[in-house]
């Protein structure tokens, strides 16, 4: 899925409850494409890497550094995700229940990612399967995760406005 759809995806399911609590939702929606891709893709726009070619579509995985494939393993495990949000938990006292959107991404990329170009590895490091998903860039899915978030939005708003208008 595209990080924007993550980061809004995970705002509206869990940061609703404050302004400061959805941007929280937010980031931790995209932080597993941006803690892995991100990086890479600073690295090469600061000239420190080589760019695969794009322009046809996914490049072939061994052109991205493998640092990219451990990180993206680590980060879109589901078994790091709750381990890091029990972690927080833990030594706060409480959870933290924007970092929920963090599995929210690993649950959502799952069957959107082909064995192709990279499938979730949701179980790392318990094990390496995977789902041979239908990639994000496909109209079946594109198309009805674009309509899910307007109409996801605009049912929040509507509620919102109609709850501060009482």
């Amino acid at each position: 899925m595209d990080i924007i759809s993550h980061g809004l995806h995970g705002g509206i399911a869990f940061g609703r409850k404050s302004r400061i609590s959805y941007l929280k939702a937010f980031l931790f929606g995209i932080a597993p494409d941006l803690l892995s891709f991100g990086i890479f893709t600073a690295v090469t726009m600061l000239g420190f890497a080589a760019s695969p070619d794009w322009r046809e579509g996914p490049p072939d995985p061994s052109a991205i550094p493998q640092y990219v494939h451990q990180l993206y393993d680590m980060t879109h495990s589901l078994v790091v995700a709750f381990g890091a949000f029990g972690l927080v938990w833990f030594f706060l006292k409480k959870p933290v229940y924007e970092m929920l959107a963090w599995p929210l991404h690993v649950l959502v990329d799952m069957p959107t990612h082909s064995h192709a170009f990279f499938p979730t590895p949701f179980l790392w490091p318990l094990s390496d399967f995977t789902i041979d998903g239908i990639p994000w860039s496909n109209p079946y899915i594109f198309i009805p995760n674009v309509i899910l978030i307007i109409v996801l939005y605009t049912w929040w708003y509507v509620s919102r406005r109609g709850r501060l208008q009482k």
